[in-house]
């Protein structure tokens, strides 16, 4: 996953952004397949 690896000055709210993002679409899929 290279979401957080372009660091133009706010590396620390680009990674988290990326993690809550990842996690949002793993949620989708699960919900999706449990489903």
């Amino acid at each position: 996953m290279g979401y957080g690896n372009s660091c133009y000055g706010d590396c620390g709210f680009d990674g988290v952004f990326s993690l809550l993002f990842v996690l949002f679409i793993l949620l989708i899929i699960v919900g999706t397949i449990s489903s």
